[in-house]
């Protein structure tokens, strides 16, 4: 699978660019939000794909930083969510508005998206409630919010070795700052977060930052 890709921009379309990596140009769909924020055609350009494949077709979809490709990849488990319509939810609300929405339930932002209908929004909220807060806590790890080096080259992505077991996780106080921070991206008053976070990691002090932020998130939600 092509899991990134850096060349030099050829052309500019309306959904899709094209980038020409060594002579090969590879046609790039991407959202408008991304299509605003690429250089100029002639300039170099990196992004991070996903390549969709069907039976008579291939497509790769590109994104700036690899917290918007883990939730493109997210949003396309919903049922009813093509790889297209993830793409429009990603460039009406960015990562963070997504994050945000789902964890406030707030369907109607979803809906915002073209071609997202009510229905499909309230099963993005309702399906991914419980998935986010993985994908969330990214968003408190600078080195997943970076985007694509562009002096990087075309790379197949090779699935790794499931790591071990044993290997260390995060302490509970890093866990806790991180999940911490992840919640006042998603908009939430710094009191309250810390508030929620510090009652949720005392109650389990060998949790990581997605199961902090999945407790802390029950917490803040609104009573009634």
């Amino acid at each position: 699978m092509i899991g990134k890709i850096a060349g030099r921009l050829d052309y500019r379309g309306s959904d899709h660019v094209l980038i020409d990596v060594r002579g090969v140009g590879y046609i790039v769909h991407v959202s408008d939000r991304t299509l605003a924020g690429l250089p100029r055609v002639g300039e170099a350009v990196a992004l991070f794909t996903e390549l969709l494949v069907r039976e008579d077709l291939l497509q790769l979809f590109g994104f700036p930083t690899m917290l918007e490709k883990e939730w493109h990849r997210l949003l396309v488990t919903v049922q009813g969510v093509g790889a297209k319509a993830a793409m429009a939810i990603l460039g009406t609300l960015g990562p963070d508005g997504v994050a945000r929405a789902i964890a406030l339930g707030d369907a109607k932002a979803i809906q915002a998206a073209p071609g997202v209908g009510p229905k499909i929004a309230q099963r993005v909220v309702l399906e991914l409630k419980s998935k986010a807060p993985a994908v969330m806590a990214m968003a408190a790890n600078p080195a997943s919010m970076a985007g694509a080096a562009e002096d990087d080259v075309i790379e197949p992505v090779v699935p790794r070795a499931a790591k071990p077991a044993v290997q260390s996780l995060p302490s509970n106080a890093a866990a806790s700052a991180e999940a911490l921070s992840a919640l006042i991206n998603l908009g939430y008053g710094h009191g309250d977060a810390a508030q929620a976070v510090a009652t949720v990691s005392g109650q389990d002090t060998a949790a990581g930052t997605s199961a902090l932020i999945k407790a802390a998130l029950r917490l803040l939600a609104p009573k009634g």
